[in-house]
């Protein structure tokens, strides 16, 4: 692959700015390309502003070029490499033993989520896995489903904020579903309608409301197969957590916020709203309980 000023490939390209000194925007304009073009002089490379193969080798960043390849589980679900920089996760190898479900409260394509946090200025706030969804306002298929790795198997990313423990912040792996949340007099916290079929409208109000975005069928089995996949590579017991309250408590009591899950001493699959009585991502959807009771 050639990187060259207008290549689209953000992750590779904030990778190389911050090799070459420049501000990691993304974006290969010409003053990246002046910059690379110095930095290749300075290490006796053709000097044409064009990052190959030799480049990007000696700059030793080579292998992270993995945008745009897959491989698929066992269970047949296929993941899209899209990773971030490497300056915007942790680096592992890191034993994970909590799995959290989150949504994104964003649009439904699962790429310039991840790019998103390669931009922002949180540090390294990222969770591993991304799955797109349906376009909101027009039931647009085209990234339903799709499950995006932000960053190499092993590594982490800060992605649950302010909990009672820090081994449970270090130790946990994370599912970001692209969804709005909740809705407010039939709209988005951004002031976006909904298309009709993507309205869920629970039959008791979830942390005050009643009306939300709905998980779609494709979301739900890319999570599934992604939880299972999760489960047997980290040695994870998802029956534990979530699913365990569903069948003790209900639906709406088993999402809401635990103070054993906050203080790290559930292990086992969990959601954002177990350990944050400020969140609100994952809701109790009639669909995600009978998938979650399925595993």
């Amino acid at each position: 692959m050639l990187i060259r000023k207008g290549s689209k490939e953000k992750a590779l390209i904030k990778e190389i700015q911050v090799v070459i000194g420049v501000k990691p925007d993304g974006d290969f304009g010409p003053n990246t390309e002046k910059a690379v073009m110095a930095w290749q002089r300075k290490n006796n490379l053709v000097a044409d502003g064009i990052v190959g193969t030799k480049t990007l080798d000696m700059m030793g960043i080579a292998d992270t070029d993995v945008s745009g390849q897959f491989f698929e589980t066992e269970n047949g679900l296929v993941i899209q490499r899209h990773y971030l920089p490497k300056n915007e996760y942790i680096k592992g190898p890191i034993e994970n033993h909590y799995l959290f479900i989150h949504h994104t409260a964003g649009w439904n394509k699962p790429g310039p989520v991840i790019d998103s946090w390669g931009r922002d200025s949180r540090g390294q706030v990222a969770t591993e896995f991304v799955v797109g969804g349906q376009k909101i306002t027009d039931n647009d298929a085209k990234y339903d489903g799709q499950v995006l790795q932000a960053f190499p198997e092993g590594c982490q990313g800060w992605h649950l904020g302010g909990v009672g423990s820090d081994f449970l912040r270090r130790h946990s792996v994370g599912i970001e579903i692209c969804n709005f949340g909740y809705l407010k007099n039939g709209k988005t916290y951004v002031g976006t309608t909904p298309a009709k079929e993507q309205i869920c409208t629970l039959d008791e109000a979830f942390r005050g409301f009643t009306q939300w975005h709905k998980y779609s069928d494709a979301q739900i089995e890319a999570t599934r197969k992604l939880i299972e996949f999760i489960a047997e590579r980290d040695n994870i017991d998802v029956r534990e957590g979530l699913p365990d309250w569903i069948r003790k408590h209900g639906p709406n009591k088993a999402f809401e916020f635990r103070e054993d899950a906050y203080n790290g001493k559930v292990k086992g699959l969990l959601t954002h709203t177990n350990v944050r009585k400020d969140k609100f991502d994952c809701f109790p959807q009639a669909e995600l309980i009978d998938m979650l009771l399925s595993i």
